[in-house]
C-alpha cells in the first residue's frame, strides 16, 4: 500500500466502538460506490450487446476485455484502487475458461455463448452455501470483520449478543445469493435444453446479471443498515477482546 492510500484510508475502523460501526465500515470500503458498480456492470453489458449483435462468441470476449482493460489503465493512471476492476477481469476471464472448455467440447456458438454465464451461477451458488453454513456452524462469516479489527479473530464469539447479530447478518448476504441462482439458472437450462432461443436466453441473462448484481447488493446492504441501525453491540463486548485491544492501545 502506498503512503498516500495510508493517507487517505488511516485505519478506517480503529476508532470504532460498536459492531455496526465496524460493518458498516467494512461493507462501505466493499461495495466500491457507484464506480465500482459501474465497472463491474461494463463488460457484461459489452459482451452481451455485442453477442446478440453480432452472434460472434470471440468478439464479444476481446472487447469486453478490452473495455475492463480500459478501465484498469484509468484507475491507475489516477493511483486510485483497482480492485473492483480486477473483480470484472477475473469474471470476465473465468466466463471465457468456461466458453473455451465449451468449444473444445464441440459445443454451438450458441452453447458457448451461454457458457460464459455458468460461472457466475456456480459462483452464487457455492457463496451461498459457504455463507450459510458458517451461520449453521455457529461462526457466521461477518464475525470475522470484527475479528480483523479487534485483533483477535476469533475473540467475538465468547459473546452470544454479537455471534447473533453476526448470524443476521450473514444470512442477509446469503439472500442476493439466492435470488440471483434462483432467477439465472432456470433461464440457463431453458437456454441449453432449447426451451427458449439461445439469443433470448443470453439476453435475459445478461440483464438478470446486471440488475441482480449491484443493485441487489446495494439491497441488501440498505436491510443490513436497518438492522445495524436498531443494535449497539460493543465491539469489545469479551474480556478477550478488550484486552487484545488494550495491547493494541498500549502499543499505538
Amino acid at each position: 500500500m502506498s503512503e498516500q492510500q495510508e493517507q487517505r484510508d488511516p485505519a478506517p475502523h480503529a476508532d470504532a466502538e460498536t459492531v455496526e460501526q465496524v460493518v458498516r465500515g467494512q461493507l462501505a470500503k466493499a461495495l466500491g460506490g457507484r464506480r465500482g458498480m459501474i465497472e463491474a456492470a461494463v463488460p457484461t453489458v459489452v459482451f452481451t450487446v455485442l453477442w446478440i449483435s453480432t452472434r460472434q462468441i470471440e468478439t464479444a470476449l476481446v472487447v469486453s476485455v478490452s473495455a475492463a482493460l480500459v478501465l484498469l489503465v484509468v484507475r491507475l493512471v489516477q493511483r486510485s484502487t483497482v480492485q473492483f476492476v480486477l473483480n470484472a477481469l477475473f469474471g470476465i476471464g473465468l466466463g471465457w475458461l468456461f466458453v473455451t472448455l465449451s468449444a473444445r467440447g464441440g459445443a454451438s456458438e450458441d452453447e458457448q455463448a451461454l457458457a460464459y454465464f455458468l460461472p457466475g451461477i456456480l459462483y452464487n451458488s457455492g457463496y451461498a452455501v459457504l455463507l450459510a453454513f458458517t451461520c449453521l456452524i455457529g461462526w457466521p462469516l461477518v464475525g470475522f470483520m470484527v475479528g480483523s479489527v479487534t485483533g483477535d479473530p476469533t475473540a467475538w464469539h465468547h459473546d452470544k449478543q454479537v455471534v447473533r447479530l453476526c448470524s443476521r447478518l450473514t444470512w442477509l448476504l446469503v439472500l442476493p445469493c439466492v435470488v440471483r441462482v434462483a432467477a439465472q439458472a432456470p433461464v440457463w437450462l431453458a437456454g441449453r435444453s432449447g426451451a427458449m432461443e439461445a439469443d433470448t436466453a443470453v439476453a435475459v441473462l445478461g440483464v438478470l446479471k446486471i440488475a441482480l448484481g449491484w443493485p441487489l447488493q446495494v439491497a441488501a446492504l440498505a436491510a443490513m443498515v436497518w438492522l445495524l441501525a436498531r443494535n449497539h453491540t460493543p465491539v469489545a463486548s469479551s474480556s478477550s477482546v478488550s484486552e487484545a485491544t488494550e495491547v493494541r492501545g498500549e502499543r499505538d
